[in-house]
């Protein structure tokens, strides 16, 4: 069952404890990921922008798609408002077991664990993706996977961050939990998947003296495509 605080979240040494224990768990879900779509009873949503337009080609050393690739690593494009990662810094990413710790109207924390279940690098012809897939485990209030994918178009230069998700409502602490979910989980969602991309644009955006051609979408946020699909039971 979830963790849940009013009014204060949880210090570090709390924080490295339930670390260690998230080892111990394993997903709240046993279906295998890529069955848990609509046609399978999952909720899903959704979202999508050009966060940068910059110098077309593979990906440079130090450049924008290294810095957003280091930004989905560190979970940094999370509105820390809504939703903190705690993890081990120095765990690989594939397996990574992170405390996401989701706040809402300001006073409640709750924590639930996830698994970094698979992770995308690739260099190909025509684009680069990277990006990771987390799986909730045992305890989260919500059951599902959710991909964070970062591409860059070598024609066109342009740079896309998506995030997607499959799930369905998990293991709320109390009624009145599950109760203010259905009610502003929606409005939650929704704000976090603007402002993440609004940070994933500031991580990859291109300062004028590095020479890259192409217009970046420096200080405005980006456009986002943000879509949810219902369950369908066949």
């Amino acid at each position: 069952m979830a963790e849940w605080r009013i009014g204060r979240g949880w210090t570090e040494a709390e924080i490295a404890e339930r670390l260690v224990r998230l080892h111990a768990l394993g997903r709240n879900f046993p279906d295998p990921v890529d069955e848990i779509g609509p046609e399978h009873g999952w909720h899903g949503y959704y979202s999508e922008s050009v966060i940068a337009r910059v110098a077309p080609g593979p990906p440079e050393e130090d450049g924008p798609f290294r810095r957003g690739s280091a930004a989905i690593t560190d979970y940094a494009f999370s509105d820390p408002r809504i939703v903190i990662a705690h993890f081990d810094p120095d765990a690989a990413l594939e397996g990574r077991r992170m405390l996401l710790e989701m706040r809402a109207l300001r006073a409640l924390h709750y924590l639930g664990g996830v698994v970094v279940g698979a992770v995308r690098s690739e260099v190909g012809e025509g684009e680069s993706v990277f990006g990771f897939r987390y799986d909730t485990l045992e305890g989260h209030i919500e059951e599902g996977a959710e991909w964070f994918l970062l591409t860059k178009d070598h024609a066109s230069g342009e740079l896309r961050f998506r995030i997607e998700a499959s799930w369905r409502p998990g293991q709320f602490p109390n009624w009145w939990s599950r109760l203010g979910f259905a009610v502003l989980g929606q409005y939650y969602q929704r704000v976090w998947h603007h402002r993440a991309h609004a940070f994933m644009a500031e991580w990859v955006r291109v300062q004028p003296d590095e020479g890259a051609e192409g217009e970046p979408l420096a200080h405005a946020a980006p456009e986002v495509v943000f879509e949810r699909y219902e369950a369908r039971y066949e």
